[in-house]
């Protein structure tokens, strides 16, 4: 899985990070996302596939290659 986030359109709702906490956290600055983890193991990939759909904002997005 490769996952990808678009800074300029996260709106800080955080729910990426509530959702998959080993693969996003939120800038301290302006409370938007940072990816911490771009290629997260298998065990991921649900968690991230909710974050994914939770997201209001639309910012992130996951290729299961």
């Amino acid at each position: 899985m490769k996952v990808t986030v678009d800074r300029q359109r996260c709106i800080g709702a955080g729910m990426c990070l509530l959702t998959a906490p080993a693969v996003f956290d939120q800038d301290e600055d302006d409370g938007t996302v940072v990816l911490l983890d771009a290629e997260p193991p298998p065990g991921a990939h649900e968690a991230v596939r909710e974050a994914v759909q939770s997201c209001p904002a639309a910012a992130i997005t996951a290729d299961d290659r």
